[in-house]
Parts: structure tokens; sequence; C-alpha cells
């Protein structure tokens, strides 16, 4: 995921509909591969329609990382966006993005359907609530 949200945003905004969902898969195919080890209950977002894991780990500079997937290609994209703004972060630094602001301009509720956007607030949550305990 070396691509700035800047240029993502760009690229999203020039595309038709159905070409921002290829755009949304292409993205979740940039996800580091989560081992199925991690796909567990603990790691399970709850609220999300497609199953979707979240796993954290520390860098050895303290910074965090996410490991994540879900078992739908567009989720993964979504994913893959949120992780954008906060991937290999300071805890007090995810503390303070504000990640919404930063996905508002995609305009993923009226992109795609609710159920594809609803666990998106609970995965948001999981990831300050990892930030505020780490920070």
């Amino acid at each position: 995921m070396a691509e700035p949200l800047d240029d993502i945003l760009a690229e999203y905004e020039f595309l038709e509909p159905d070409d921002r969902y290829r755009l949304l898969i292409d993205l979740g195919r940039t996800l580091e591969p989560m081992p199925e080890a991690l796909k567990t209950d603990a790691t399970l977002v709850r609220g999300c329609s497609a199953s979707v894991w979240v796993y954290p780990t520390r860098l050895p500079d303290g910074r965090l990382h996410f490991l994540a997937d879900s078992n739908a290609a567009i989720t993964k994209g979504i994913i893959a966006l949120v992780l954008q703004t906060v991937q290999d972060r300071a805890a007090v630094a995810i503390e303070a993005t504000d990640i919404e602001g930063a996905l508002a301009p995609f305009d993923l509720k009226t992109q795609l359907s609710s159920n594809r956007t609803q666990g998106i607030p609970n995965m948001i949550a999981l990831i300050r609530a990892t930030a505020a305990r780490q920070g």
C-alpha cells in the first residue's frame, strides 16, 4: 500500500461507479496477506456483513502495524483505505487521526450498499481502541 490516500482519491474521483468498484477490489489485493491462524473469533470485527479480521502488531520502534482481511473483495478494498490512514503510525498519531474525515471524500455510503459499509465504524473503533491501549 505505497500509494498515498490523496493519489488514490484523485484516481477514484475520476472513475465511473463500476470502475470505482474495480479500484477498491484492486486495493484489497494490495493488503498484506493475513495468516489463516490469525483469523479467529478474537480478531473478527463485529457488525460487518462480510467477515472482517483485524490483528494489530507492534513494530520494533513502537509503531502499530495492522494485518487485516475479509472474505469479500470490495470490503478488502475498504479495509485497505482505512489502513492507508493508520498503517505503521505511532499510537498517539492514530488516536489523533480523523479516519472518517480522511475517508469522507470517497463517499462510500453513497457509492456502496449500506451492508458493505456498516462495519467500517466498528473497524475504526477497534483500531482506535488498540491505539489507546498502546499509546
